[in-house]
This record gives structure tokens, sequence and C-alpha cells, in this order.
């Protein structure tokens, strides 16, 4: 039987490594990519604004006006398919809300059960790698399982009954619906568009595949967490956040964009959401630039990572803000920074530790070539 050989020197994870550090990785970061539809991005943007818009107004004006952030987080799903053809696209938002659910049940009802803090962290986790397989194995598309997780962060605070757990699943549950309500009733705009576009083939990877994939980020983001909560940080789940979105990069090179990409596009959203707050808006202000933020996302995201994150920074703060009440707005864009790098180096570095020989050697003739 022959021995296996050595992946050659240009193909070991050092190496790896050290090509994820050429400055062309930089260069690759900074560069805009034509959007496939500024029609589908703009009707889009419309779509989750609205949807977001309603479930806020909806919220503050109802009763429960506490329960704000979890209705917010159901509408979300209207992120979901902007691509896909009418009929599939409801089929899309409708399984997207049904997540968004699992991922505020899962939290909270550890937290009813009395789950420590680094237990809520680690199912945090759990709900990462979960998403990342349905999201893979459904074909749900973009934003991908970032806003799951996500949503499973904003549950982290603490359940005291079964009365709030109720709360915060009819309150998801019913911004699920309104997403849907919307996609139904708006979807019609993007029909003409739709008719016109040519989409690539899309290649669901094996089930085992796609098991190893989730593990992967289920560890990130556990480990992110985990180094975030130990450090002390108020919200450990933005740490998980950024090492899911890392790592859903399909080759290491698409990873080190993305870690590039949200770092800085971060930076700078956090700056303007302190600029913001250094203001001290009224509620129906924050509520405004929650919504006017969600649309830019929608629009600018396509042309380059970095952009949606300038806009989408501020959106989640504020959407955090709205949800928690918080006291310490003042502190949460530093955290959010800090919390981003280390996610984004968790996400790196483990995808670097993680990397098969062809994804290494696929890095490598890529900086041959260029």
């Amino acid at each position: 039987m022959q021995e296996e050989k050595e992946p050659a020197p240009a193909a070991s994870k050092a190496r790896a490594a050290l090509h994820l550090l050429h400055r062309q990785q930089l260069h690759e970061s900074l560069a805009l990519a034509p959007q496939m539809s500024l029609r589908i991005a703009l009707i889009a943007g419309f779509q989750a604004s609205l949807a977001v818009l309603v479930a806020l107004v909806l919220t503050l004006l109802s009763p429960w006006p506490q329960l704000v952030g979890f209705p917010a987080l159901g509408a979300l799903a209207a992120l979901f398919g902007r691509f896909a053809p009418l009929a599939r696209r409801r089929r899309i938002v409708a399984v997207c809300a049904l997540l968004l659910l699992a991922a505020v049940l899962l939290p909270s009802l550890a937290s009813l059960f009395g789950a420590s803090e680094w237990g809520l962290v680690l199912v945090l986790a759990l709900v990462a790698g979960l998403s990342t397989v349905a999201v893979s194995r459904w074909d749900l598309g973009g934003p991908g399982a970032v806003i799951i997780v996500f949503a499973a962060g904003a549950a982290l605070h603490p359940v005291a009954s079964a009365q709030e757990l109720g709360a915060r699943l009819a309150a998801t549950a019913a911004g699920g619906l309104l997403a849907w309500v919307v996609c139904w009733l708006t979807d019609g705009l993007r029909a003409k568009e739709l008719r016109q576009l040519q989409f690539p083939v899309v290649r669901i990877p094996p089930i085992s595949h796609q098991w190893i994939a989730g593990a992967r980020i289920a560890a990130g983001a556990a480990v992110a967490a985990l180094l975030a909560w130990a450090a002390g940080a108020q919200h450990p789940a933005w740490a998980a956040i950024g090492a899911t979105a890392v790592m859903q990069g399909s080759h290491l090179h698409v990873t080190m964009n993305r870690a590039l990409q949200r770092l800085g596009g971060t930076v700078l959203g956090a700056c303007l959401a302190w600029l913001f707050l250094a203001q001290q808006p009224p509620l129906w202000g924050i509520v405004l630039a929650v919504i006017v933020f969600q649309f830019l996302t929608e629009v600018i995201i396509g042309f380059n990572y970095a952009l949606g994150q300038i806009t989408v920074t501020p959106m989640a703060l504020l959407m955090t803000l709205l949800a928690s009440h918080s006291s310490l707005a003042g502190s949460m864009p530093v955290e959010r920074v800090l919390d981003t790098l280390l996610g984004a180096a968790v996400g790196i570095a483990l995808a670097v530790l993680f990397s098969s020989a062809d994804d290494r050697a696929y890095l490598a003739q890529l900086r041959r070539r260029r």
C-alpha cells in the first residue's frame, strides 16, 4: 500500500495563514461587486423595513411594549428568499419564521430551567450549528444562519416564568406572520424582474458536509462567545455572531474577506451608532433610525459586505437597545467592535485549523495566479 504523501508546503496551514495576510487579501475585501438586481434589492429592503416598522409600532402602542424586540426579530424572516420565485419565497419566509421562533425558544427554555450563563452560551452555539445545517439543507440562502443566531442572542436575557416564555414566543411568531403577510402582499413587485434574471445553479452539498460545516460553526460560536463571556462582555452573542458570519465563507479567502469586511464595517457602523446615541434621540427617533438603517443595509450589502456592516451595526445596536432597555447605551458600540474583532479572529483561526488540504491548495493556487 502506498503511503499517503504529506501536503506540500504551499498547502500547509501555516502557509495558508500567511496567504491570508497577503496585501492582495485587503484589496479583494475592498472591491465592489455588481448587484444581480438593484431593483430586487430595493424591493427586499422595502419589504424587510415595512415588516420591522409595523412590528415595532404595533408593539410599542400595545399593552406589551416591553416585548418590542421579539416581534421585530420574527419580522426579520422577510430578509430571506429575495431571488426565489414567488411561491417558493412564501415557503422560505415561513420556514425562516419558524427557525427564528426556535432560536428564541431554545435559550429562553434553557433559562427558564435554570441554565447558567455559560450554559446559555453553549445553547447559542448549538443554535448556530443547527441553523447552519438548516439553511444549507433547505437552500434558504442569504443572509444565512447569522440572523438566526442574532435572534437567539436576543433571547439570552433571563426568563422568570412560563408566562414570560409564552409571551416571547407569541410575539416572535406574530412578527414572523407579519413578515409572511408583507411578502405575500408585495412580492408581485419582483415578478417582472425575476423573469429577466438568470441564476447560477445552486449545488447543495452532501448532508455529511452540511453537518461538518454546522459542527465547525458551532465550535467557532462557542469559543468566541465563551471567551467574550469570560472577559465580562455584556453581549457575548455578538462574538458568536461574528464567528458565524465569518465562517460562512465557502473558501478560505472568502472567509478572510468577510472577516476584514465585517471588522472594518463594524468599526465605522459603531462610530455612526455612537454619534447617533450621543444626541439622546427619543424613542420614535430610534425606531425611525432602525428602519432607515435596515433599508439601506439590504440595498448596499450586495455591492460589498463591509458597506452592509456600516449600516447593519447601528441597526442591530438600536434594536438591542429597544429590546433590552439597557442603560449601557454609551458602551454598546465599543463592545460591539471588540466582540466582532474577537469573533472574526476566532472564525479565521478555526477556519484555517479545520481546513482541508484541498482548501489550502486552492488558496495557494489563487495567490500564485495573482
